[in-house]
């Protein structure tokens, strides 16, 4: 109330009220931990105070080139200092990171360069040959080429020309170590943009702010229990929701990022030894690879070792399997729209004695809201009633509270539609359980995620009915041992046209990046209702009877 004893004389002011941000976390760092490691890669050992200094030369840098609150700089980098480092310097000029995924091809980075009017982009060697193609579909567009800066890493083996105006290390080379950045003066103010395939073909550009990533990294810490100086490995591409906040989180913890190039069993059996790690994320794919590799490869490990999974539900095997290894699993759920996880399923002491079947069903859930997240409910999208707790009863998993996006990028109706009745709709069906515990049962948006990515079914239709042959094409999820799931494609013909499920599959290589390749191709007529509209479900019961091949 206005006249309440506590309205007058009780104001925000720069003493009592200040943005949250991640960008106080590696401050704090540098301040209190100067001389304690940050970044290992190769043979770079850089302390906090090292990595803040760098941070604030590029920001520096940047902001004598004219980048300002709200451009828009973009990194196809893998997982090196220059992306750890870009996720604070970027924001301490008050810019929006934009990470891409190095796994697209050029048609859909030149779709996010454009959309997001990204002002500077930096390349590794490794992914210069797309890039270029990118920027050469940009130039075609007539959009105005974005600022290259070519990032050199001692690791990369491989050959590839440079295509930017200067090298990262000379760029940062011409910034202030003591550069006087300031603090957002509005924590709503955006940190990030992340793209998701989304339901359509176009990826739809997610917005975070600062107060999310402030909110979620410290979720994290608290989620995990993350001590002082843990020892984080980059086994998840930091371009997946800015690494789940993990940079800021590692930061706040004045933890050690130990940096992994490419994503292999004994890469990572062998960062482990070396530097001690304590804490890794990754997609089930990676933890399979982990229990599958041989044994030699596992020799040496007498530390405990915390692992995260988000994508497909660990299976008995994989909870099997990492204990054997003496990990600790943890299953995590989340989106891109809340910032990476944001419902985790919390373990307890009483599950430890059950036999691994039964500790495989529960920790197969989705469990409850993260620790900062206001609540996870399941929802009847129509009534936007909670269903009934009875482990039966269908509605659609909906999030609330400060993990959850700004928004889509230039989409105010995707937005209004995401945030319809007071929730972020996941998409995700799922039931309730009398604990409280969360399972998803089947997505209503028709994505695929194999390896933990992100494919959407409609874009690869789209593709599909570019092929001369095609005359109605459908993409559903199928099983598969190795990636979780992967799209298999179900094609009726033309009348008197021919193709081959190696047909249909170079002609998608040519269009789609390779992870989005259907692995399966059936031919036949498929299944329709009354009105013409497909029945996916049921080709989601045929796909689970097809095999899976390589592409």
């Amino acid at each position: 109330m206005k006249n309440s004893i506590y309205s007058h004389g009780l104001d925000k002011n720069p003493a009592n009220h200040v943005a949250q941000t991640p960008l106080t976390f590696i401050e704090r760092s540098a301040r209190v931990y100067p001389n304690h490691t940050a970044v290992i890669h190769g043979s770079i050992r850089r302390t906090w105070l090292q990595t803040y200094e760098r941070c604030c030369q590029f920001a520096s840098a940047l902001h004598q080139i004219g980048i300002k609150k709200f451009d828009t700089v973009a990194v196809m980098l893998p997982n090196i200092p220059a992306m750890v480092e870009a996720h604070f310097a970027v924001p301490m000029t008050g810019a929006v990171l934009c990470a891409l995924n190095t796994r697209l091809d050029a048609n859909a980075i030149a779709f996010m360069l454009e959309h997001s009017e990204a002002k500077v982009v930096l390349i590794d060697p490794e992914f210069s040959v797309v890039m270029q193609e990118a920027l050469t579909i940009l130039a075609g567009r007539k959009q105005a080429k974005p600022y290259v800066i070519d990032v050199s890493d001692s690791l990369y083996l491989g050959s590839a020309r440079p295509i930017g105006s200067i090298e990262y290390e000379h760029f940062i080379a011409n910034g202030d170590p003591h550069f006087q950045y300031a603090l957002p003066e509005d924590e709503w103010d955006s940190i990030c943009l992340n793209y998701t395939s989304g339901t359509t073909g176009d990826p739809k550009g997610v917005v975070y702010s600062h107060r999310g990533a402030y909110t979620n990294a410290i979720s994290n810490i608290l989620e995990w229990d993350m001590p002082r100086h843990p020892v984080y490995l980059w086994v998840l591409p930091l371009f997946h929701c800015n690494g789940w906040c993990f940079p800021w989180s590692v930061a706040a913890r004045a933890g050690v990022n130990v940096c992994l190039r490419k994503v292999e069993a004994h890469a990572i059996f062998d960062a482990i030894r070396e530097h001690g790690v304590s804490h890794y994320c990754g997609a089930p794919i990676v933890h399979n690879m982990l229990i599958n590799a041989p044994d030699a490869q596992k020799q040496g490990i007498h530390h405990k070792v915390s692992a995260m999974v988000a994508g497909a539900a660990p299976p008995a095997a994989m909870i099997e399997g990492m204990e054997q290894l003496g990990f600790d699993l943890t299953h995590v759920y989340g989106l891109t729209e809340t910032y990476g996880p944001a419902a985790v399923c919390v373990q307890h002491a009483e599950w430890l004695v059950m036999d691994i079947g039964e500790r495989a069903r529960l920790n197969a859930r989705q469990g409850v809201q993260y620790h900062l997240q206001q609540a996870v409910a399941v929802m009847n999208p129509i009534t936007m009633l909670p269903v009934p707790a009875d482990g039966e009863t269908m509605g659609e998993i909906m999030f609330k509270g400060n993990i959850a996006m700004k928004g889509y990028l230039k989409n105010a109706k995707a937005t209004l539609e995401a945030f319809a009745g007071g929730w972020f709709h996941s998409g995700d069906l799922a039931v309730m359980n009398a604990d409280g515990y969360i399972k998803i049962k089947d997505r209503s948006k028709d994505i695929i995620i194999s390896g933990g990515e992100n494919i959407s079914s409609i874009e690869v239709e789209d593709v599909l009915y570019r092929h001369p042959s095609v005359l109605a094409a459908a993409v559903v999820a199928m099983p598969d041992s190795k990636w979780g799931e992967s799209p298999c494609a179900f094609i009726e013909l033309k009348e008197n046209a021919v193709a081959t499920q190696h047909d249909i599959q170079e002609h998608c290589k040519k269009h789609l990046a390779r992870f989005k390749v259907p692995r399966a191709v059936v031919f036949g007529e498929i299944p329709k209702t009354a009105t013409g509209k497909i029945q996916k479900f049921e080709l989601r019961k045929r796909a689970g009877s097809v095999t899976a091949i390589d592409v």
